[in-house]
């Protein structure tokens, strides 16, 4: 799969998250945090996932 691909995925799962904690009435800084945590596994797992092997 290309790098590409996994930020999509990626980029839709921290809407759903976000869209998800906003409805549930979670304060727009809890929000925030957990999307920044979220993101930043999904791309360092991308990252991993999608580097060639030596």
């Amino acid at each position: 799969m290309s790098f590409a691909l996994f930020l999509l995925g990626l980029a839709l799962v921290v809407a759903g998250i976000a869209w998800g904690l906003i409805t549930l009435g979670v304060a727009m800084v809890y929000v925030v945090i957990i999307c920044l945590i979220v993101l930043g596994i999904g791309i360092m797992s991308a990252v991993s996932r999608t580097r060639t092997k030596d």
